[in-house]
């Protein structure tokens, strides 16, 4: 499919770019927010606040309401966010367009494929499931896997450590400034997908490609194959 030995291995992004998870994000959030006492957000809202983990997600919400909110107050409420989201993180969640076709494409190639994601491994792992995508899988590398999250390198390179592969062998799909900033600092290569979460024009996230689906991700990997042999 590729016409070449190269990518090595194909990693996609989750939220945003493999599913559209922000509903079930969004009633979790609200849930959270009404048990201390505060009002709700719409669903727009909240898919703004996305991308950077839970810790990030409660802050984003607090500033959003114009209050403060103490670090060990934050991870408190964090933890009741995964609690009441983890349950229900399928209820409204859905594939996004081409995100099967695109994964069962590589795979059939003979492609090693992956998720790395904020989002904690047992969540993700339950979603991808979900969807029949977990069994295609070469590596799953969850937010809490110890590295820092996104938009810091660490998790994407731990999963070229784990799949046994340089960075320049391997291409990251994701959908907000935190992916690719990611994928720039560990030096890979990024495409973009439009229509994910985030408030920056796509165009102007600095990915080395940008698709409007991500069944598209293989049509443009001969385009960008040169980048990565001048990183």
């Amino acid at each position: 499919m590729t016409g070449s030995d190269w990518p090595k291995a194909v990693l996609f992004d989750l939220d945003g770019t493999l599913v559209d998870s922000a509903p079930d994000i969004h009633a979790a959030l609200n849930q959270t927010l009404a048990s201390y006492g505060e009002p709700p957000f719409t669903l727009e809202a909240v898919t703004r606040m996305i991308g950077g983990g839970v810790p990030k997600l409660i802050e984003r919400a607090y500033a959003a309401l114009g209050k403060q909110i103490d670090p060990a107050t934050r991870d408190k409420a964090a933890e009741r966010f995964i609690a009441i989201y983890e349950p229900r993180a399928t209820e409204l969640t859905t594939l996004t367009a081409g995100a099967s076709e695109a994964t069962r494409a590589f795979k059939e190639a003979g492609v090693p494929i992956g998720v790395v994601t904020n989002k904690p491994e047992a969540a993700t792992r339950e979603i991808l499931a979900h969807f029949g995508l977990l069994e295609l899988l070469d590596v799953v590398v969850g937010g809490d896997a110890g590295p820092d999250k996104k938009p810091a390198p660490g998790l994407l390179l731990l999963a070229c450590e784990r799949l046994g592969l340089g960075v320049a062998d391997v291409v990251f799909v994701g959908d907000s400034e935190n992916d690719v900033e990611a994928a720039v600092a560990a030096r890979m290569t990024v495409i973009a997908v439009r229509g994910g979460y985030t408030a920056i024009a796509p165009e102007e996230l600095g990915a080395d490609a940008l698709v409007d689906r991500i069944d598209a991700v293989p049509t443009v990997l001969a385009s960008v194959r040169a980048l990565a042999t001048t990183r």
